[in-house]
């Protein structure tokens, strides 16, 4: 039993079903908590209105506020983890330091140093698995080794979960145990150098509440899930990616909703979970993907020629086909992509447009608010067929045949490309096919007013083939 304990929060903002907290609470006489604004994170971001750090700093907020009713605080801190989480640890006579496991390359390097740090000092760094249902070698083939195939890993994982993996961490019961504090100060977002965002005006809500909200909203959906998760003009999806990102609601909640409501909704619902354990496992075992290289070595010689004026054509919605322009536009406007839509993006970059994924998975990571290294990376690669499972190099995505079929009424379409509103159907989804005296009647004159198709997808696919012929030899 510990006197005085640290909790440190990262991604996991909220104090329900929290397994660091509940192991703390559990194990000690009083419970401080600690969530810090890295710099040695917020600094490499080129971007100083991110709509990321504002979703924490509105979590965050929340978070402390929760702790104040419960008569305690929650220690915001500005800088380097490195040096803050045992210089508080330290100061408050803490003899151990709580938190959640972390598989990112980088992430495991800081709690490595944080924990040399805090040994110096006698104190101990104690981390548990949180964010994934199951973790690291939890999930192995017959011959010991990690899955690099999804619906082999999919089935192994399904075998194995049970009650026991499913149990929320009742931290309730021990919240007693939260040290007392005075409430403390909670930073303006521009002290830590940022700027508002359009977060606000988005229909997105923050912290553990927000979470909550959605929850909700999609258990009474979930039962579509198979139907609709694919249209990007219907209300399909949980929109949830973000707060399991950052963790203001629990993936065991998540999971056991589908899993023990079943059905085609729920089911296809929980191998979305299932990916997401899969790319976790992927990365901690394969820590070089956060290097840039592919997964399929062979794939690492592929001649990208890396047109500049075409990717920036992507970046800023101008290719002239109108379902990746709209989900370009829904990118940079929101921050959230459809699903659907960063696989038919993502393989246009890479197969049509010939840019290498890596620049595609750079703004991406730039630009989502639910970025996470893993899930990031292991679809760029997926799109780009140099991943594990990943899609075969010769099946290349129509953007037409994409549009056609999951925008047939071309709804989400003109919901972002308001210029193409008085398209007919017929033209909508290859508007550079439009005859002029169609043109003219539709009001938008292709090239003028909206841009002509920068490729042509039947040459562009053959160039294709050949590059990924010459590099898989």
């Amino acid at each position: 039993m510990h006197k005085i304990s640290l909790c440190w929060f990262r991604r996991d903002l909220r104090l329900s079903d929290h397994a660091a907290l509940y192991h703390a609470l559990k194990n000690s006489a009083a419970v401080h908590c600690v969530f810090v604004f890295d710099t040695d994170i917020l600094n490499a971001l080129p971007d100083k209105q991110d709509r990321r750090v504002e979703f924490i700093w509105h979590s965050v907020r929340e978070l402390q506020d929760a702790l104040h009713q419960l008569g305690s605080t929650l220690h915001i801190l500005h800088g380097s983890a490195l040096t803050l989480i045992p210089t508080l640890a330290v100061q408050l006579g803490a003899q151990a330091v709580f938190c959640n496991h972390d598989y990112e390359p980088a992430a495991i390097q800081r709690d490595a140093t944080v924990a040399d740090a805090l040994h110096e000092h006698g104190i101990a760094l104690l981390d548990y698995k949180d964010q994934v249902v199951f973790e690291r070698d939890e999930v192995l083939t017959g011959m010991g080794k990690p899955f690099s195939v999804f619906t082999p890993y999919k089935n192994a994982w399904l075998k194995k979960l049970n009650d026991f993996y499913l149990r929320s961490y009742p931290t309730e019961r021990y919240f007693a145990a939260l040290a007392a504090c005075a409430p403390s100060a909670m930073p303006s977002l521009s002290s830590l150098g940022f700027e508002e965002t359009n977060l606000t005006q988005l229909a997105l809500p923050t912290g553990m509440s927000g979470a909550d909200r959605l929850c909700n909203d999609f258990a009474a959906r979930m039962n579509r899930y198979q139907e609709t998760r694919d249209f990007p003009a219907l209300k399909g999806v949980s929109y949830l990616s973000t707060h399991l990102r950052f963790g203001t609601v629990s993936i065991r909640r998540l999971t056991a909703t589908a899993f023990y409501r079943g059905g085609k909704g729920a089911e296809t619902f929980l191998s979305e979970l299932i990916w997401r354990d899969f790319y976790q496992m992927i990365l901690y075992h394969h820590p070089q993907l956060a290097q840039g290289r592919s997964f399929k070595p062979q794939f690492d010689a592929l001649a990208f020629p890396n047109n500049t004026e075409k990717f920036v054509a992507w970046c800023e919605a101008r290719t002239g086909f109108p379902l990746i322009d709209a989900a370009l536009r829904q990118l940079n406007q929101s921050g959230y992509m459809h699903n659907r839509l960063r696989m038919v993006a993502a393989s246009f970059l890479v197969k049509d447009l010939h840019v290498d994924w890596r620049w595609g998975e750079s703004y991406f990571a730039a630009k989502l608010l639910d970025f996470d290294l893993s899930a990031n990376n292991g679809g760029w690669q997926w799109a780009a067929s140099t991943g594990c499972d990943a899609q075969p190099w010769f099946r290349i995505f129509n953007p037409v045949t994409q549009s056609e079929r999951f925008d047939p009424q071309g709804k989400f379409i003109r919901r972002y490309i308001p210029e193409l509103t008085n398209c007919a159907d017929k033209w909508l989804h290859a508007p550079w096919l439009m005859p002029a005296a169609e043109q003219q009647r539709c009001g938008v004159v292709i090239g003028r007013d909206y841009p002509a198709a920068v490729v042509d997808h039947a040459t562009a696919r053959g160039f294709t083939l050949e590059m990924f012929k010459r590099a898989a030899g």
